[in-house]
């Protein structure tokens, strides 16, 4: 159980538009949603109607690309204040974001992308991440990003990073084990060395997905099956932590019955020792 006693919902999928119908008609045994946030603010329209409705049903997790934690701009306080009331309305169980800046002088680039891992910006995070909390009233989930270059700047390995924001900041950490695999594969870090350095009290949900093999690296493309040894760093994570586990599958995405089987196979890597 993690530090914040929230609960282990099971084995999740993303909430994806294609996918509304067959939810509302078929209600499949599903454990719980996770929806990216920033598709239901300011809309009053066609996907608040369906996530009302998903809500009446299903646990909802809400994930966001919007906050820009690691921006030197100020933090959006309209944006927060959007965020929760969207949760106030669906009773979201947690908020998480990205470790990551999208922008800055007011400019939005639409993309996650890394910080440089130095005691300054570790500061600046955690302040920053404390001023968010206050806002939302409750602890936020950071996800470590997938990433393909290194800064060199950097004085602390990625997870040194997370175990001291998450410590210092008191917030959650929503681990996606694709991205470990692919950003090992990318730097030539260990997995394991990764996954040992992980304060797991504070790890509240676990992303899996699959994603892009190109030769010389790998693209975190949320596309195709998940391949066995990310299944595999699935399976650690997870019982180290108690975490609920979810799905990402956002491009090429197939019919909900092939999605959510893909998801099942989580259980399998759960419930095995290595």
């Amino acid at each position: 159980m993690n530090r914040f006693n929230l609960p282990d919902l099971g084995v999740g999928v993303g909430l994806r538009t294609r996918h509304y119908q067959y939810i509302l008609e078929h209600q499949p045994p599903v454990d719980w949603f996770e929806i990216i946030s920033e598709n239901y603010l300011q809309t009053r329209g066609r996907p608040l109607h369906y996530l009302d409705r998903v809500a009446e049903r299903y646990p909802i997790v809400m994930h966001g690309v919007g906050m820009s934690i690691g921006s030197t701009d100020a933090l959006d306080r309209a944006y927060l204040s959007e965020l929760k009331q969207l949760r106030e309305r669906v009773h979201a169980r947690w908020i998480s974001d990205h470790l990551c800046w999208t922008g800055v002088a007011g400019k939005n680039t639409h993309d996650l992308l890394p910080l440089p891992y130095t005691e300054e910006a570790l500061r600046h995070v955690i302040a920053r991440v404390r001023q968010v909390q206050d806002v939302l009233g409750e602890p936020i989930l950071l996800e470590n990003p997938s990433t393909y270059l290194e800064l060199s700047a950097s004085t602390l390995t990625e997870w040194e990073f997370l175990h001291a924001l998450a410590t210092e900041a008191d917030c959650g950490l929503l681990l996606d084990v694709n991205n470990v695999h692919v950003s090992a594969f990318n730097h030539g870090f260990d997995a394991q060395t990764y996954l040992d350095g992980i304060p797991w009290d504070r790890v509240v949900q676990l992303h899996v997905a699959g994603h892009t093999h190109c030769g010389t690296h790998i693209i975190d493309t949320h596309v195709g099956p998940v391949i066995e040894p990310v299944w595999e760093l699935l399976g650690q994570a997870q019982r180290r932590s108690g975490a609920s586990v979810l799905l990402e599958w956002d491009a090429e995405i197939p019919s909900f019955e092939e999605t959510h089987a893909e998801a099942l196979r989580a259980h399998a890597f759960i419930g095995a020792q290595t």
